[in-house]
């Protein structure tokens, strides 16, 4: 969480006083149809659906393109596991590809990891950074794939001029108390496809067919889930949508001054970025040479309070450590299981996506802070710069 106060206070309030605290309310709009309206505007894309997480929209998303039993999805080995988990929510099975230097997915290791299986892909703009868009969209196209936009790290992000989440069919958003802009929980669906919105739309609502917005709807109704954003969240959020731009811009002056401040040092590199102007600059990832070089690196800032991030103990965001998808545990019943299936093409291991595992051994994220003082900001650089070159 990044910034929060006296106006998302005031508004949350607003929506108790009014008494109104249903997300529907009749001819009036509610706070939650005002958020999707403003979202889609903000992001680039014709449609919104509020829903209750990052997860639910994944899985309204992949529900929207589609996607189901016998199909399968290729994530990469560095996002949240819930990335992962919501192919086998829609009855789909994962597939895990390689991320490259710039610890997002890898577009050479998405193409060989097709099959004829494979239905869509689902790139994730990890820590703030944009994907090779460019790449994947020309993968997806050749092979007729899917593509829904993973942004709950990098709301407001952007690749060559749009917003993430606009780029692909669809964009599933988080605004989990960890990302930045929050509701504490929350997220949302993007899409510029009709077919695609009507889908997730109907997923994200069991009771859809009594709204009033359901005589609009061409697609056939069907038994959904209930995802619905709360009006209090939704009053949050707005307020959110109107601090995002101001949070980027600081996160990206700090990013670019630690970058002036360190060009010329030389215990690391800095991790490569698709599209510098587009990057939300949540952190300033830095790769070394050796894994021991980043291990010590993390060691000394963590020794004087300074919170660095060290890839390979990111638990549940590296793949080696999804325990229920690399023991084939899919499901709380067997039947319902994708990893159960007596057909099952698709093998995991913790050693199965090798370069990753490097990647992240040698890799190191320094969080930014809107908050901070160009002063600070500096004397934050004096220390990166002296706990790297004390191993040289």
């Amino acid at each position: 969480m990044y910034v929060i106060g006296k106006e998302e206070a005031d508004a949350a309030a607003r929506v108790i006083e009014s008494r109104r605290i249903f997300r529907y309310l009749g001819k009036e709009k509610s706070q939650g149809e005002l958020f999707e309206e403003e979202w889609s505007s903000k992001i680039g894309a014709d449609y919104t659906v509020a829903v209750t997480s990052g997860t639910a929209a994944l899985i309204c998303g992949l529900v929207g393109l589609g996607i189901g039993p016998g199909d399968e999805v290729i994530v990469p080995g560095y996002t949240f596991m819930a990335t992962a988990m919501a192919p086998l929510a829609v009855g789909a099975v994962p597939v895990i590809a390689e991320v490259d230097e710039s610890m997002t997915i890898d577009p050479a290791d998405v193409e060989r990891k097709i099959t004829s299986r494979t239905r869509a892909i689902i790139p994730v703009h990890m820590d703030g950074l944009p994907c090779d868009m460019a790449a994947v969209m020309r993968i997806a196209r050749k092979h007729g794939l899917g593509i829904l936009e993973d942004v709950a790290q990098a709301a407001g992000g952007s690749y060559d001029g749009k917003r993430l989440g606009s780029i692909g069919d669809a964009g599933a958003f988080s605004f989990n108390y960890w990302k930045i802009i929050t509701s504490g929980e929350g997220g949302a669906l993007t899409t510029s496809d009709r077919t695609v919105y009507e889908r997730a739309l109907l997923q994200h609502d069991s009771a859809c067919i009594f709204r009033d917005y359901a005589s609009g709807i061409t697609t056939p109704f069907f038994c959904g889930w209930n995802f619905r954003l709360s009006e209090i969240l939704s009053a949050i959020l707005r307020v959110q949508v109107g601090r995002l731009d101001g949070i980027l811009e600081a996160l990206r002056a700090e990013k670019r001054l630690l970058i002036e401040e360190l060009h010329d040092a030389t215990a690391f590199r800095f991790s490569r970025v698709n599209d510098a102007e587009g990057d939300c600059a949540t952190k300033l990832m830095l790769l070394f040479e050796s894994a021991q070089a980043a291990k010590t690196f993390t060691e000394r800032m963590q020794a004087e309070g300074i919170d660095a991030y060290y890839v390979i103990n990111s638990d549940r965001h590296l793949y080696s450590n999804w325990d229920p998808i690399l023991e084939k545990r899919g499901a709380h019943h067997p039947a319902r299981d994708p990893l159960q299936a007596p057909d099952l093409a698709v093998e995991y291991s913790k050693d199965m996506c090798p370069r990753t595992l490097d990647l992240a051994r040698r890799t190191v994220g320094v969080p930014t802070n809107p908050a901070r003082t160009p002063e600070g900001t500096k004397e934050l650089a004096r220390k990166i710069r002296r706990a790297a070159e004390r191993q040289e």
